[in-house]
């Protein structure tokens, strides 16, 4: 267990009106997205069918949260860790065209989380997804995006502002796009999560590009699962990845702080090659990878934004617990309660 306890923090807010915070920052943002991406709201599953690729592998060692089902023989159920292949398969199942998508909400459950002040047993995120063209698989259409992504977050962090005046924004005007290979180049001696908190203490905003490939120290800045974003197409001499994650710095914690995880989605090429180079060139008999590789599946963006993670940034919280009900350990339950942090 990890906690951070920030010297003299005091809430924003009160439990109750920070109940109607986080359903006004809740409904304000998914307007704003759906406006800026084109998107409609759809329904999503709580949990898929075991063995059919459907479910992420996220970096490859969180085990799912299986169960059987009785009805069906006991064939087993794994509840959702995200729903980036779900979606692209809705994408293609809606007919949705080109430049336009949908979004819904996801509920996960990730039991071999390591608890902290912004990791939770349980997961909500708006998972999103757009249909795009082969002409779109670029770093300039991603670039596009990720500006779109960021501005609904300065929108509603300046409608915070308007609806609690004592909350001021802290986000700087435009987000930095920087490449994990940067990131190595200017910082070799740090960890990856240290190189992170430098880069985003510096500019405010980042989008770090290419996790999953490894970099020119021959590690992998982080883990990617390899069927869902295309982290290995080349770029530029050297450099790799048509994805990244969104880092803000986080004034309370004072670290980077992930707030979405996205990327332009494989094509056929990509996804064979990164199943070859994770050593599971298998999985092209699943149903997801099969309906990829003969064209039932459209080529897509998407990603996922965490709901409590953007209202604990919004509010200023120290703690995720503060705006979502979760297990926490016992001993973090009590140092929280000393320090005046609540847990629901």
């Amino acid at each position: 267990m990890q906690l951070t306890i920030p010297k003299g923090y005091v809430p924003k807010l009160v439990s109750d009106m920070m109940e109607q915070a986080i359903s006004f920052i809740k409904e304000d943002f998914q307007e704003n997205l759906a406006d800026e991406l084109n998107l409609r709201r759809v329904t999503a599953p709580l949990f898929v069918l075991s063995g059919t690729g459907i479910n992420d592998d996220l970096n490859g060692v969180e085990r799912a949260v299986s169960f059987p089902i009785k009805d069906l023989g006991d064939a087993r159920a794994e509840v959702v860790h995200s729903l980036a292949k779900w979606k692209r398969m809705k994408l293609g199942a809606y007919g949705i065209p080109a430049g336009f998508g949908l979004y819904t909400d996801m509920n996960a459950i990730r039991a071999d989380e390591e608890l902290d002040n912004i990791h939770s047993l349980y997961v909500d995120q708006w998972d999103w997804e757009r249909t795009i063209t082969a002409d779109d698989r670029n770093l300039d259409f991603l670039r596009g995006i990720v500006e779109s992504i960021y501005d609904c977050v300065r929108t509603v962090e300046k409608d915070v502002y308007n609806q609690y005046p004592h909350i001021f924004p802290t986000l700087p005007e435009e987000i930095r796009f920087l490449h994990t290979e940067d990131l190595l180049e200017e910082y070799p001696d740090l960890s990856p999560k240290e190189r992170e908190n430098e880069a985003v203490k510096k500019y405010g905003a980042v989008f770090l590009i290419g996790i999953g490939y490894k970099l020119a120290n021959g590690m992998k800045h982080d883990g990617r699962a390899p069927d869902y974003d295309d982290w290995s197409t080349e770029t530029a001499p050297g450099y790799h990845g048509l994805n990244g994650d969104i880092l803000l710095w986080n004034p309370i914690l004072k670290q980077s702080y992930e707030v979405s995880s996205m990327g332009i989605r494989v094509d056929k090429e990509a996804l064979l090659r990164q199943l070859d180079l994770e050593g599971c060139p298998e999985r092209k008999k699943l149903m997801f990878h099969k309906a990829l590789l003969n064209d039932e599946i459209p080529l897509s963006i998407g990603g996922g934004i965490g709901q409590s993670r953007l209202c604990m940034f919004f509010l200023q919280c120290a703690h995720i617990g503060e705006v979502q009900s979760s297990l926490w350990p016992e001993e973090m339950i009590a140092k929280c309660a000393k320090a005046g942090i609540v847990l629901r």
